[in-house]
């Protein structure tokens, strides 16, 4: 049966939809989840306990604030302003509508199945992070000391808990970040669908601002989380008093709670992609190619697990990713003015070592203002979108992007003029402003290869009018071209910024110029400097799926429909852009982190440790095992997509054999058996994969050290994992571009033949289309986003376990 459906099958949908309420309850019932137990108590509290408890909290950042720096306090009153402003958005997003019955039936099993499945997945993973919380503490309890911390009488066993508690608080602040992902998505979708029953430009504000809440909350915290934490260990050290630790070193301490974030970040990705993309294969496959039906039609058993994962996949893992991605970049950079400041023996460095908060305190702002800027139109009753809903998003990333220029331009002359180099603050001010550039360019690039408005998207939709292997050819060849333009933007980038901060002025003791790796952290930065709206287009695209798939769900009318279909393929390219954003980020991200592993062996070592020569042999195994570990890491990832997809694709097509019913609407699929096929599915399939990638770099440092103590080889084991992560991070750049931006055209080239090109839905090029669609299911949603936190999390593994690859 095709997509267009006769007068008697609409009413016999409309009949079980409208005039069978209580059998859809029942349908829908098996699909609920109780509450979390600690929510349920949450929800009891007397809302004077909350107010109480907001009030402790501002009094003791205010205080910890004033006892370390203005400028912490500072970074504290921003992400304070921030978090009133989200809320303002998320109340007034939930004010909004649900629908009639029909949607906010839809909208309850979604929220129910993504709760369920968010709160088994994260128990797995607190449950991985405790075991390894206990191993860093016993590694750490007899690892080595740098010089200052022995010279401030650290002991071991408060560093082993210093680095235990911020890993530990990394995790649950990632985990936390990606449940606020998930919370707004699951209670926007329907609002967005409500609202496109009105008007296309409220629907479109309504996704929007639930991002913005999203992406708010989520740069926030992650500021407020490494604010809190140095603050605290100021106060507590009694740093940068007489005998004691001085502020230079104090970053250090602060490597655990990067690793805590990508750690649960990368398991977050893993099992909520194979969640997301299982789900969408299997209903595709059958749904689409078998049966002929519309995407979200509600006789597809494997619908509702394909909208649960859109928010598990794309939103709860999204605002994990983005979470550890900042907090990485912060602490790299962290790390490096410090180092820097250290060398030219600057006065006052806590501008250079807190520069990185004030920027993403900025970017809040910045980004505020941004969402601020999208506004409804002025008649509410206006069905049509008088311009391209893309259009009106890159509107509010150029005043974003305006304003985080003159405030990057600002925080550097606050925060980086020193009398010994008068002119650095403007050189790491242009160094700024090529990561901006670099930023634009990538999302620019990743939209140029992904919207089906432009050449190489409706060449793959060409390409599948002669067949399904041409179309897979198609995309192939345009993922692997679209590789070269970013990293030719990624070499100038690094190459620029590492130049402008080496002429910057500052000098070493010595009189050698020392601001080049500096100058890249600004630069990451800058590109960095507006996360938080490029986050809110991200979220914007779940969003915009999930309320296409409700409306399709409660067979609204076809202008509405139309609607959230303009609105979903937008959100395609968005998704898409952000995630070539996210990989140029990591891209810098990790040669930052890449350069603070090399400052800590050299604090620990004692000796300078400044190149990696690849012509030494181990270190050459090194680079090829990280080469190797990309590689494996998405095969593993993409076949798991693949295993579950079988399980869900034989469960429908069993369903679709055994009731026959479901397809005239007088059976009802069994949603909750698909949704509990994934769930376990994903949940058993993300271990292998993730412990590859946590294992891997800690094996082949130990390895190595031991080969460099038996053949009179020192720091062996550090360069062997430093050539580890250089492979790793160039094998994992180049892959992540290819499988996301692959992915992302195919998805698009079959929106543009559904919008009508071709044949439209229903036609060979349409079926060839969806095979190339779900081919590039796994490459975009699982494997690929999973790269760019893999490859962060390499590093800041290295940065924890750096001890373990030194001799005693």
């Amino acid at each position: 049966m095709m997509g267009v459906m006769d007068g008697d099958h609409r009413m016999d949908l409309e009949t079980a939809s409208l005039g069978s309420y209580q059998a859809k309850s029942k349908t829908f019932s098996s699909l609920k989840n109780k509450p979390f137990w600690l929510v349920q108590t949450a929800l009891r509290l007397d809302r004077r306990f909350y107010y109480l408890f907001a009030l402790l909290t501002v009094f003791s950042l205010l205080y910890i604030g004033s006892r370390s720096s203005p400028i912490i306090l500072f970074v504290f009153v921003i992400c304070t302003g921030s978090l009133l402003y989200a809320i303002y958005l998320a109340s007034w997003v939930l004010a909004k509508d649900e629908g009639p019955p029909e949607m906010s039936e839809i909208s309850d099993a979604i929220r129910d199945g993504a709760e369920g499945f968010f709160r088994t997945q994260y128990g797995s993973i607190s449950r991985m992070a405790g075991v390894l919380a206990f191993i860093i503490l016993g590694i750490y309890m007899f690892r080595k000391s740098t010089p200052e911390q022995d010279a401030a009488g650290l002991e071991k066993s408060t560093l082993a808990f210093i680095t235990v508690l911020s890993f530990l608080l990394g995790a649950l602040c990632s985990g936390i970040a990606g449940y606020i992902g998930m919370w707004v998505s699951v209670r926007a979708n329907v609002r967005v669908s409500s609202a496109a029953r009105r008007s296309a430009r409220e629907a479109l504000l309504v996704a929007v601002r639930a991002g913005g809440f999203s992406a708010l909350i989520v740069v926030g915290m992650t500021v407020m989380g490494v604010a809190v934490l140095f603050a605290s260990f100021y106060v507590l050290l009694d740093v940068d008093t007489v005998d004691n630790m001085k502020m230079t070193e104090l970053p250090l301490l602060l490597v655990g709670y990067g690793f805590g974030a990508s750690f649960v970040a990368l398991f977050a990705q893993l099992g909520g992609g194979i969640y997301t993309k299982a789900a969408d294969v299997g209903a595709d496959l059958v749904g689409k190619v078998e049966q002929g039906i519309p995407e979200d039609d509600p006789r597809n058993p494997a619908v509702i697990a394909d909208l649960v994962g859109d928010n598990v996949g794309d939103c709860a893992a999204r605002g994990a990713d983005l979470f550890e991605s900042i907090a990485a970049e912060i602490i790299s950079a962290m790390i490096l003015g410090g180092t820097m400041a250290k060398r030219c023996k600057l006065e006052d460095p806590s501008g250079f070592i807190l520069f990185p908060l004030v920027v993403h305190s900025f970017d809040l702002v910045v980004s505020a203002i941004g969402i601020a800027s999208i506004k409804g139109t002025r008649d509410p009753s206006s069905k049509s979108i008088l311009e391209d809903p893309m259009a009106i998003l890159q509107k509010g990333y150029s005043v974003t992007l305006f304003l985080a220029v003159l405030a990057f331009g600002g925080s550097t002359r606050w925060l980086l003029y020193t009398e010994q180099a008068p002119s650095a603050w403007f050189h790491f001010a242009l160094c700024g402003l090529v990561g901006i550039i670099t930023a634009y360019c990538f999302v620019w690039i990743s939209q140029y290869y992904t919207d089906y408005k432009y050449d190489p998207v409706r060449q793959v939709a060409l390409s599948s009018t002669t067949g399904h292997g041409t179309n897979i050819i198609a995309g192939v060849g345009l993922g692997l071209e679209s590789t070269a333009l970013p990293v030719l933007v990624i070499s100038v980038s690094i190459v620029t910024a590492y130049w402008l901060g080496k002429t910057s002025g500052l000098q070493d003791s010595k009189g050698l110029p020392t601001g080049g790796l500096f100058g890249t952290a600004v630069a990451t930065m800058g590109m960095l400097s507006t996360a938080g709206y490029v986050l809110t287009m991200d979220m914007f695209g779940p969003i915009a799926d999930n309320a296409g798939g409700i409306v399709e769900m409660s067979q609204q009318p076809e202008s509405v429909r139309e609607i959230t279909d303009l609105l979903d393929a937008v959100g395609n390219t968005t998704k898409a852009t952000t995630k070539g954003f996210a990989i140029g980020s990591a891209a810098l991200a990790s040669f930052l982190l890449f350069s603070a592993y090399m400052d800590e062996v050299s604090s620990f070592s004692g000796v300078p440790f400044t190149t990696v020569d690849i012509a030494i042999p181990e270190v050459f195994v090194g680079g090829l095992l990280g080469s190797m570990l990309i590689y494996l890491f998405s095969a593993w990832a993409c076949a798991a997509v693949g295993r579950t997809a079988q399980e869900v694709v034989s469960e429908v097509r069993r369903q679709f054999a055994e009731r026959p019913g479901i397809m005239t609407y007088q059976e009802k699929p069994d949603y909750a058996r698909c949704v509990s096929i994934v769930a376990s599915a994903s949940l058993r399939e993300m271990i292998k994969p993730g412990a590859l990638a946590v294992i891997s770099p800690i094996a082949i440092g130990i390895i190595f050290r031991l080969v460099g103590q038996a053949t009179d080889q020192p720091l062996l084991g550090a360069k062997a994992v430093a050539g580890m992560l250089m492979f790793a991070t160039v094998s994992g750049i180049l892959m992540a571009l290819f499988l996301n931006t692959a992915g992302g055209a195919w998805d698009n080239a079959k929106k543009y033949i559904e919008s009508g090109a071709y044949g439209g839905k229903g036609s060979e090029a349409h079926k060839a289309a969806v095979t190339g669609d779900t081919v590039g299911d796994p490459f975009k949603d699982t494997a690929g986003p999973s790269l760019h936190v893999l490859i962060k999390m390499l590093a800041t593994i290295t940065l924890v376990m750096a001890p373990l690859f030194l001799d005693n």
